[in-house]
């Protein structure tokens, strides 16, 4: 067994990149609470449902398992990145640029979960770490909500640093395309990457946000 999936090793990365998460999630939504920005809103909405499923690998990673609790992961890897791109949408400040993404997050998640709740799938994690491989179904579905996302927090990535110039706001949006892909990781079955781009990207969200 590799030490990068080491039953301890994992418990140490997980339990680091939780109390990262936990904390810049918690001053996210203080920022947010105080100033109202709407890409906030959405960003620190993502963030707690990243921190939600880092909790869940945590548990994984000492060898607890339910399968609803599996399928409650699943779902919100895909929603972290719909909310993490909603908020990059914001910056764009086009009501029908939200609308739109807006419809398409709907309907996008409920096919996921549509597909979550007919597929069987069992257990999700080997040797203490997220992998399994996952039904055709699972993976068409979370590949409509994730890599749509991903595509938009790029060009919009692209587009506010052209008009900003600010290293901290490509930061911010740097580190939410990284943590929005460590969700993709793991749909396209890389899962090695997996804590490594959730840790990278929590990183690059503290240097942007603090």
């Amino acid at each position: 067994m590799s030490i990068l999936t080491s039953e301890a090793f994992v418990e140490i990365s997980v339990f680091v990149i939780l109390l990262l998460s936990l904390g810049l999630t918690i001053i996210m939504t203080k920022r947010y609470l105080k100033s109202k920005i709407k890409p906030l809103l959405f960003w620190s909405t993502g963030m707690w449902f990243f921190t939600i499923g880092v909790l869940i690998e945590l548990f994984f990673s000492f060898g607890y398992y339910n399968v609803l609790v599996g399928d409650l992961y699943l779902l919100f890897v895909s929603i972290i990145v719909e909310m993490l791109a909603m908020g990059s949408v914001q910056l764009l400040k086009s009501r029908k640029a939200s609308i739109a993404y807006g419809a398409f997050m709907i309907a996008s998640t409920a096919i996921l979960l549509a597909s979550l709740l007919t597929s069987n799938i069992k257990d999700i994690v080997e040797h203490y770490i997220v992998f399994s491989v996952l039904p055709l179904s699972v993976v068409l579905s979370s590949s409509l909500v994730t890599f749509p996302a991903a595509i938009l927090l790029i060009a919009i990535a692209v587009v506010s640093y052209l008009k900003k110039k600010s290293y901290k706001m490509i930061s911010i949006i740097i580190g939410v395309l990284v943590v929005s892909v460590a969700g993709t990781l793991y749909i396209a079955e890389i899962p090695v990457f997996l804590y490594y781009s959730e840790f990278i990207g929590i990183l690059l969200l503290w240097y942007g946000f603090i």
